[in-house]
């Protein structure tokens, strides 16, 4: 559904557009203390390891290497119940709690500039599948993740190159069952929804995966 601005003056228009913030100032990255988010971090390594490499065991995710703007953002979803809260979600229930220890702006700011100092190693391959069927089904994923999959913060979406395998495939799973992505102020979540329905079988999810570890 799209919507319309009917302009009754141009005094109104540019107040209106005046009220809204720019490109800019919606991809403004505030710097948080790397050395006070050190400490932040230290409950975080039970579960995402020392490095922030991840721990499969614990079906922690790699942190380290992905996006300053897409981890807090993240963060504050677990916070706010738009992620972890779907009843099926017991992973997720896991980390909602977690995040709730940041209890503030600072603090999400801090241990995110912390992981953005941690060795960034591309994450061990666990999942095998077609990689050239994979690239045909990627060709869709690139208009927002990047050809490079290295993530493009104006649409909101991550980087999947070099993060954990097993964790996409989780996710992705978690789309297509609609475990995530329904939360009624998931917007970004609702559109991977869709995109993740497009894979229609559990090869075809493997297949992608095994394109994007071999970028």
């Amino acid at each position: 559904m799209r919507g319309a601005v009917v302009v009754e003056s141009q005094e109104d228009f540019e107040a209106w557009a005046d009220s809204y913030p720019t490109y800019a100032e919606t991809t403004a990255v505030v710097a948080g203390d790397a050395d006070a988010g050190a400490s932040q971090f230290a409950i975080c390594t039970s579960c995402h390891g020392q490095n922030g490499e991840g721990l499969q065991a614990l079906n922690a995710p790699k942190l380290a290497g992905q996006s300053d703007w897409y981890l807090k953002s993240q963060i504050k979803s677990y916070q706010n119940n738009i992620r972890g809260s779907h009843e099926d979600d017991a992973l997720g229930k896991q980390m909602a709690p977690m995040a709730r220890t940041l209890g503030s702006e600072e603090a999400i700011n801090d241990v995110v500039a912390y992981i953005q100092t941690l060795p960034d190693h591309a994450a061990a391959k666990t999942i095998e599948g077609d990689v050239i069927a994979g690239e045909k089904a990627y060709a869709v994923c690139s208009y927002c993740h990047g050809g490079d999959a290295l993530g493009i913060q104006a649409m909101n979406a991550p980087r999947l190159a070099g993060m954990t395998d097993w964790y996409l495939e989780n996710q992705l799973n978690n789309f297509q069952l609609g475990i995530r992505g329904e939360h009624r102020s998931d917007y970004y979540g609702k559109q991977m929804g869709y995109m993740a329905k497009v894979l229609h079988d559990e090869d075809a999810v493997k297949n992608l995966i095994a394109y994007i570890n071999s970028l």
